[in-house]
């Protein structure tokens, strides 16, 4: 027969033990903290259903921060905001919105976003241009590239870039402990034109790899911003080829220009923003 001893010793060692797996087990299942900052792209403007806690943002609950956490069991705060500019993650951009930044505590696990696009008005201002020139053109030559050159590529570098950068080191302030997760733009246009692409994105042939250029460039200072401050740069510059706005519906990401299904042209569709969850999710090793 067992002395006491023994006992209270086989006691207190299996009440340690069963303390240390229920505190181990209360730690796993403890949810990551995931702020969601970012523009229209993240707040996935124009997929419904809409979020209607905010309507100045144009905020999907289908976009992919919402796939991202329901997929990973994240804590979701998700502060994307349509039309978001690097200057808005540090001053209001509506009236009773918040800057993004101050969603951010010591406490945040993971940050993710897409900007840059909205500053210089870049997309829009390169849409416009290039698809008023193509329409002019009957879709013929380079016309917004003969025009306007250089011009949104140098506001990119001299701009866009730096203010990325800064964002960067502003969320790195605000959350030191967080991963932070800087999400490329999936491609708009294909490499080149075909006469059925026309009818969607109507810009000119010769401008449909100028404008897929400027992506490019965006794309390679978020990256490059995102190297130089420790974040993780999420490239869609493969996973998005062939899904570019000129595919058919069920295989493009991107909806056109013209008869599109979305109520916002040239910004992802529900699998757009599914599939921007699942790439961001496998680059980060989430799952």
């Amino acid at each position: 027969m067992p002395s006491l001893r023994n006992v209270m010793l086989a006691s207190m060692t299996a009440g340690l033990l069963a303390s240390g797996l229920t505190g181990t087990a209360a730690h796993a299942a403890e949810p990551v903290d995931y702020v969601a900052l970012g523009d229209s792209y993240s707040a996935g403007s124009g997929v419904l259903p809409i979020d209607t806690s905010n309507l100045l943002c144009l905020r999907s609950t289908a976009n992919y921060p919402h796939v991202l956490a329901a997929r990973t069991g994240a804590r979701l705060k998700d502060v994307t905001c349509g039309a978001a500019q690097t200057k808005d993650f540090t001053a209001s951009q509506y009236p009773g919105v918040a800057p993004q930044l101050d969603a951010l505590s010591a406490g945040t696990d993971l940050v993710t976003f897409t900007m840059g696009g909205n500053d210089n008005n870049t997309f829009i201002n390169a849409v416009t241009a290039c698809g008023t020139a193509g329409v002019l053109s009957g879709g013929k030559g380079s016309p917004c590239k003969d025009k306007n050159g250089s011009t949104f590529d140098d506001q990119i570098e001299a701009n866009t870039y730096p203010a990325l950068k800064k964002a960067l080191q502003d969320i790195r302030a605000k959350a030191p402990g967080a991963r932070v997760a800087a999400l490329g733009y999936p491609w708009i246009t294909p490499a080149t034109a075909d006469a059925s692409c026309f009818l969607k994105l109507p810009i000119a042939a010769g401008d449909v790899p100028y404008m897929r250029s400027i992506q490019a460039h965006l794309n390679s200072a978020i990256q490059r911003a995102a190297q130089e401050t420790g974040a993780t740069y999420v490239d869609f510059s493969a996973a998005s080829e062939g899904h570019d706005a000129c595919k058919p519906v069920g295989t493009r990401w991107i909806e056109p220009l013209l008869f599109g299904q979305n109520i916002v042209p040239v910004h992802p569709n529900a699998l757009g923003e599914q599939r921007m969850a699942e790439r961001t999710m496998s680059v980060l090793g989430l799952g």
